[in-house]
């Protein structure tokens, strides 16, 4: 889709063969498959010519809900999952760091459930079924990630390939982005999307299938509720759909998450927020009209991935274009544009491709510390299956957390105000936090409460206390 904008720059042809020159320079000089390249180059000219990415809503239709199946229907594709397990691969992003929480290392290594990172629970999920790990880093958590699996030392090693990296683009003149005092600024992970060029130039993708790997579950590190469900994999199998999205009902709480629609041409398609004009947000948000949102739950039958490639050059998803500047630390640095991609808009390349609608168990997200405090409480246990499944005991729906984020928002100092436990939270609706509040042991909080510190000193919940209603300290 073409757009004339303020911000487009006008350059001579010239010019920006020059640059798109010193972007492949760079790349070459970081021993960036041509693959890589070739993609990067492909976004490039779209943003030279002024292409934005943007999907308006005159382009796309919702989904019809009778179009997408029930998965809670399907517990008769079990056994059909079962016997295509030693032909299934289970494939974990571990890409971020977690910034959003205060971390600096890979998110995977936080302790997430009764001691355990996610990737410790993630490596014990894996060898309870006997399926195929395998784990895609990105250049910032690739070493960390590999330390901490020798540390584990898990029966069975995960296979590790690499995401690879695009370079930043100047907003003003469209040039590569330059920063010598810290030159890794100069780049950023491509999105999640570059998972299927990943595979292809890491060669994973032919080492897979000829291992007798045809099926491919995807999800993201920090969700443990997307464990590899056998009914699902033997529906998967048994329908031989080429990718299949999973997919689930849309919130008010998740107004911002990419949303399910269905091109004017029938293809199913992802639009997520960046994509959207600014002038239709409000269509975007509109959850009577997109009714369902992607869980990043993916499902990838390795074959029609290959074929994929072997008809064009390069996976040619949709482009989001993101305004950032050159350190996302420092507001007054340069402006950029990042180039990125989505991997569940790969649904709109493949023909026969499906959603399906999943529970709420099987989306269980950690992006901030609000989601840490709920999932590290005992409104969550680790199953036998190593599985993190709602408590039996609570009756609720889920638990509603708003943590100040001056006193919770960076993960040190979430920490220290829970230093002595967090607290019981399963009988618990909803929970507010304003001020600096620390918390002693054993201290239950039920039904829906709200606890404000209102003074300049720090307050403190007593050792089992039992808070039921609104609270001033």
């Amino acid at each position: 889709m073409r757009h004339d904008f303020s911000w487009r720059v006008e350059i001579n042809t010239l010019v920006v063969t020059g640059h798109l020159s010193a972007f492949t320079a760079k790349m070459e000089k970081e021993g960036l498959p041509k693959v890589v390249i070739d993609t990067f180059a492909h976004y490039y000219r779209q943003v030279v010519s002024g292409e934005t990415g943007l999907i308006s809503d005159r382009d796309i239709l919702p989904v019809n809900p009778e179009d997408v199946k029930d998965a809670e229907r399907l517990d008769r594709y079990a056994s059909s999952g079962s016997r295509v397990l030693d032909k299934t691969v289970m494939i974990i992003l571990n890409g971020g760091l977690g910034t959003s929480m205060g971390l600096t290392g890979p998110k995977s290594l936080l302790r997430i459930k009764d001691g355990k990172s996610f990737l410790e629970i993630s490596l014990a999920q894996a060898e309870k079924i006997h399926v195929r790990l395998a784990l895609m880093n990105s250049f910032r958590t690739h070493a960390d990630t590999t330390a901490a699996i020798l540390k584990i030392a898990p029966a069975t090693k995960p296979t590790v390939f690499l995401q690879h990296k695009f370079p930043k683009i100047f907003r003003d003149g469209l040039a590569p982005a330059v920063w010598p005092q810290n030159p890794e600024l100069e780049w950023n992970p491509p999105g999640h999307g570059d998972i299927y060029t990943a595979l292809y130039t890491s060669g994973m993708l032919q080492k897979f299938l000829d291992d007798g790997i045809r099926y491919a579950f995807i999800s993201n590190a920090d969700n443990l509720g997307a464990t590899l469900d056998e009914s699902l994999l033997g529906y998967f199998a048994e329908t031989d759909f080429p990718f299949m999205m999973e997919v689930a009902e849309r919130t008010p709480a998740g107004l911002k998450g990419g949303h399910l629609a269905r091109h004017r041409s029938g293809r199913l398609l992802l639009r997520e927020i960046a994509q959207c004009p600014a002038e239709e947000i409000e269509a975007f948000q509109d959850i009577r009209h997109y009714r369902f949102f992607n869980t990043n739950n993916l499902w990838v039958n390795l074959e029609y991935l290959r074929a994929l490639f072997a008809d064009h050059d390069i996976v040619r998803l949709p482009m989001i274009l993101n305004p950032k500047t050159l350190d996302p630390r420092d507001p007054q640095s340069p402006p950029v544009y990042q180039i990125e991609t989505a991997m569940g808009a790969a649904i709109s390349l493949f023909e026969g491709a499906s959603a399906i609608k999943i529970p709420n168990s099987r989306f269980y997200p950690v992006k901030k510390c609000n989601d840490l405090l709920a999932v590290r409480s005992d409104c969550f246990i680790l199953a036998d299956d190593h599985r993190l499944i709602v408590n039996p005991e609570r009756t609720l729906d889920r638990i509603k957390i708003n943590l100040d984020p001056t006193y919770y928002g960076r993960i040190d100092m979430f920490d220290e105000r829970f230093a002595a436990g967090i607290p019981s939270l399963v009988h618990c609706e909803s929970l507010s936090i304003e001020g600096d509040v620390f918390f002693e042991g054993d201290v239950t909080i039920t039904g829906r409460v709200k606890i404000k510190n209102r003074g300049p000193e720090k307050a403190v919940i007593k050792k089992g206390a039992v808070i039921d209603k609104d609270i001033i300290l």
